[in-house]
């Protein structure tokens, strides 16, 4: 581990840039800090779900299970030619997807991002991590980009969205569908 941080401003990125995790400075507004910030925003949405207390223990532990891989991935993504998302990880969420969505009818339609406190939350997290895809693609179209960190979000994202149909039944709360014909009734 490098050194730990005993003082938290530095001024370094006083001028608008940042270093990255192999000392190179580039521009905050950089593709790759875009991604890897938004890897973190992400980390930060799945704290704030956690921090409702009727969410189950399995679903609490899986999530501190993947707040731990997206630290991981932000530091690969900040860090050019770093590894550490495995296709493992990857195989690790289509299982939790595949255990969780057993359970759940299938969609007939769309659904809101509503059902609780705890399942908008979820699906807060499920949009962030959706944008943090798009912009780790944004950034390997012109830089190295392992194709597992982009795997490992795009699963992530479908799972937080499997997640928020279950954490929308475990609060009573049910899902909410899109009332598409709503547009179409007589006045």
């Amino acid at each position: 581990m490098g050194n730990r941080l005993s003082k938290i401003y530095t001024r370094t990125g006083d001028d608008g840039s940042t270093g990255l995790g192999d000392g190179t400075r580039v521009g905050k507004d950089s593709a790759r800090v875009t991604a890897y910030g938004t890897v973190d925003e992400a980390n930060s949405a799945i704290g704030v779900l956690l921090a409702v207390p009727s969410v189950a223990e399995d679903i609490r532990t899986l999530l501190t299970t993947v707040q731990h891989q997206l630290f991981d991935l932000g530091g690969e993504l900040c860090i050019p030619g770093h590894a550490a998302i495995t296709g493992e990880d990857v195989d690790a969420l289509e299982r939790q997807l595949d255990h969780y969505n057993d359970d759940l009818p299938p969609l007939k339609d769309f659904i809101l991002p509503a059902g609780g406190e705890a399942a908008s939350r979820c699906h807060l997290a499920r949009t962030i991590v959706r944008r943090a895809e798009r912009e780790t693609v944004t950034l390997a179209r012109h830089d190295a980009v392992r194709p597992e960190a982009i795997r490992y979000l795009n699963r992530l994202s479908d799972l937080l969205f499997v997640l928020a149909r279950v954490l929308a039944r475990a609060d009573g709360h049910g899902e909410v569908l899109w009332k598409h014909e709503r547009r179409h009734a007589p006045r």
